[in-house]
């Protein structure tokens, strides 16, 4: 790591889950500017259309708002657009992808200071056939130079996600998960000064099923039956955290919409 300022804030927003998620995040992030003064602000938005990947229309929104970088997950193909314009991008898809086009990392510079982002899916109860995220990063923040370094972990297993943070706890600046959408309150530093929490949540519907209508949801436990996937109807939520690098704290936050 090179040289450290006195001020790295980030505002990392969870999982943007369709149009109620992207509401939110129109709706609030000015809220959250003046209130956490944030340095750079990233959010996951692998589900952003409608459950499924992000359009170049979505990417334009979220960035015209001020986000500087954008993590993705295993939907992170689920809209077949994101192919065409990936690679000029400020999306950061898992780097675990072998042979994938876009970037597994990139570097957001601030005030002179540049903070290395990487995305990493986990391979327990997900997909098995892609490379070992704890290696993976192992090579990349051995060869990329950074002033501080953040790991969204995009995993189903917790286990996964608290044994990559102890893994690479002192290495890298911060560490948080994404994907389950549900958030966790185990925020906290590690030993050796990782921020770290398991999970920071969705942002999108508050009484879905994971974002997904609480009927079709239903419908598949209580009969096995199965139709597609319709993003869940009224209020809202948007979970984050702010994660103050330099003082090494991590602060969850949590808004629910007040009207449907």
């Amino acid at each position: 790591m090179l040289e450290r300022s006195d001020l790295m804030k980030i505002l990392f927003i969870g999982d943007i889950y369709g149009r109620p998620g992207l509401e939110m995040i129109s709706n609030y992030l000015t809220e959250l500017k003046n209130t956490y003064r944030p340095n750079i602000i990233i959010v996951n938005a692998e589900n952003a259309a409608n459950g499924r990947g992000i359009s170049l229309k979505i990417y334009k929104e979220l960035m015209s708002q001020g986000i500087h970088a954008i993590t993705m997950g295993n939907w992170v193909w689920g809209n077949r657009e994101l192919f065409e314009f990936i690679d000029d991008s400020n999306i950061v898809r898992p780097m675990n992808f072998r042979n994938a086009p876009g970037k597994g990392f990139i570097t957001v510079n601030y005030n002179g200071q540049k903070l290395l982002v990487i995305n990493a899916l986990g391979r327990t109860f997900m997909n098995p056939n892609i490379d070992d995220p704890f290696t993976g990063i192992d090579s990349i923040i051995q060869n990329e130079a950074a002033d501080f370094i953040l790991v969204d972990m995009h995993a189903e297993a917790t286990s996964e996600k608290v044994a990559l943070g102890h893994y690479l706890d002192g290495r890298v600046d911060a560490v948080v998960g994404t994907h389950t959408h549900i958030p966790t309150a185990d925020e906290r530093v590690l030993p050796n000064g990782t921020l770290y929490i398991t999970d920071v949540g969705m942002t999108g519907p508050l009484n879905g099923v994971i974002g997904v209508s609480k009927e079709i949801v239903l419908d598949r436990f209580l009969n096995g039956y199965s139709t597609p996937n319709e993003v869940a109807p009224g209020a809202k939520q948007l979970n984050a955290v702010i994660l103050d690098l330099v003082k090494k704290t991590i602060q969850r936050i949590h808004i629910e919409s007040e009207t449907v």
